[in-house]
């Protein structure tokens, strides 16, 4: 499950990939102390981060890393 949220703590600690190297339109992720993980696209902060479960998460990664979310052609 994953929700838009507003309401988040302001001292959260984001992190980008190394491969973004500064070069802008990255994603940001924050691990929240409820154990679940806000995603933002950090272009446009003023759209409130996606917020799923740590299950959501680690099915994301999963499917990341065996190549199922990679772009066609």
């Amino acid at each position: 499950m994953s929700t838009k949220r507003n309401d988040l703590p302001a001292n959260l600690e984001w992190f980008k990939a190394t491969a973004s190297s500064g070069s802008g339109g990255c994603l940001e992720v924050a691990f929240l102390e409820d154990g679940s993980v806000a995603l933002r696209d950090n272009e446009d902060l003023s759209n409130p981060p996606f917020v799923m479960t740590r299950h959501v998460w680690a099915c994301f990664i999963d499917g990341a890393r065996k190549g199922e979310f990679d772009i066609p052609g």
